[in-house]
This record gives C-alpha cells, sequence and structure tokens, in this order.
C-alpha cells in the first residue's frame, strides 16, 4: 500500500483556508485507502479533499486533480440522466491508480441546490434544455464556484495540477486563482438514451464533448480525445 505523506501546513493567509485533521477511508474497487480532509474557512459549505496515494504514482509528474461537484441523484442513485455518476467512478478509478486528489465539492445542480434541480427536471420533461430550465426559474445557468477548488488546493499546498475535466470554465477558474493547470485531460463521455439531451446541451456550452459521441446508445465511454 502507498503511504500518504502528512499534509503540508503552509502560509494559509493566501488561501483564507486551513485543512483539518484528515481521516483515511478505504473506497472504491479493492478499498483502496484515501485520505479524506476537510476545511475551516471556506465558504459555510463542507466541501471535501479526497487525497489517493495511487497503486503507481509517478512523482515527476503534477498530481492528477477531479473537481467534482456534488449530485445526490448520479452519485448516489445512479440516476440515468445526467453523467455524473459514471464521471465520479471514472476519477476515483484513475486516481487509485496513479494518485491525486478529488475534490468533492457541494454545489448540488450547477449551484442552484437539490430542490430547484429537481424544479428544473420537471421543466426538462417538457422538452427544456438544462440551461433553459434553470433561467425559467430566474436561477444562473451554472452558479459553480471553482475558485473554492483553489482555495482548498492551495491550503493544501497544490499549485499545479493536471486536471481531469471537460469543463473549461473549470480551467479558466482555477488559472485566475493562482492555479497552474499544466494539463487538461478530457473525461468520457457516457451516454444513454435518458441523458442524450443533456450532454448535447453541455457540448452546446462549450464543454469538450464530441457531438458525434453523444449520437451513439451506449453506456460506456466513447471518448477521451
Amino acid at each position: 500500500m502507498t503511504h500518504l505523506k502528512p499534509i503540508p501546513r503552509p502560509d494559509t493567509s493566501a488561501a483564507e483556508c486551513r485543512p483539518r485533521n484528515p481521516v483515511m477511508i478505504p473506497i472504491g474497487p479493492g478499498g483502496v485507502q484515501a485520505e479524506f480532509v476537510g476545511f475551516d474557512g471556506l465558504d459555510g459549505l463542507e466541501h471535501v479533499a479526497i487525497r489517493f496515494g495511487g497503486r503507481l504514482p509517478d512523482p515527476a509528474k503534477a498530481p492528477l486533480v477531479r473537481l467534482h461537484s456534488e449530485c445526490l441523484t448520479g452519485d448516489i442513485f445512479s440516476s440515468a440522466r445526467c453523467d455524473c455518476g459514471e464521471q465520479l467512478h471514472e476519477a476515483i478509478g484513475l486516481l487509485s491508480e496513479e494518485g491525486g486528489i478529488l475534490l468533492y465539492l457541494r454545489q448540488e445542480g450547477r449551484g442552484i441546490g437539490l430542490y430547484a434541480k429537481l424544479d428544473a427536471y420537471r421543466l426538462q420533461d417538457q422538452g427544456i434544455d438544462t440551461y433553459e430550465a434553470n433561467r425559467w426559474l430566474n436561477l444562473p445557468e451554472d452558479a459553480r464556484n471553482y475558485t473554492i477548488g483553489a482555495r482548498m488546493l492551495q491550503a493544501l499546498g497544490v499549485n499545479r495540477i493536471r486536471l481531469l475535466t471537460n469543463n473549461p470554465d473549470k480551467v479558466a477558474q482555477l488559472q485566475a486563482a493562482g492555479i497552474d493547470v499544466a494539463e487538461v485531460r478530457r473525461t468520457g463521455v457516457y451516454v444513454t438514451d435518458a441523458n442524450r439531451a443533456y450532454l448535447q446541451a453541455k457540448a452546446r456550452h462549450r464543454h469538450t464533448i464530441d457531438p458525434l459521441a453523444i449520437l451513439a446508445a451506449a453506456s460506456e465511454p466513447l471518448s477521451k480525445d
């Protein structure tokens, strides 16, 4: 088993937050030991960093990082309306092998909350896409704040990363907050009949998803290029 080094305690004045005492918890396939870290001084929500030592880490590379916004329906109940659960499991698998950090951000429904997300689902059932549904509810299309993730990384002493994402907004916000994104690694595209319209909407909103991949009717990752 790879042993994780103690969390460095950097000057937290720049990050405006500090890590709490970590707890080791076995997760994912094979019960890989991962270090769960909470933070003081964030925005009042209980965001968490999960650090993986990795079975085959490469110390010459910047750590692999996934910023994952909470999705109760997808992450916990395996809803087919989105690809959140599949992307979370993909990230856990990669981090278990390579090591790195999963930032689990409490930003349900792209930041509008669970109840509002469920209201938006009812509008989507009428043919409105996921972003337009938020507007109908007089809510932002995407209210997520990824600078919170940057502050968490800085509090952990991490300033240079490889980022696992299809969302260019994550890259832009992290870079603006002082994180060096050395590489962007695209996530898989997980298509089902239930989430096809959702993925098409994300592609229209600048996510780096191949539109041709969305035309397929499978729930396996179809593209990582």
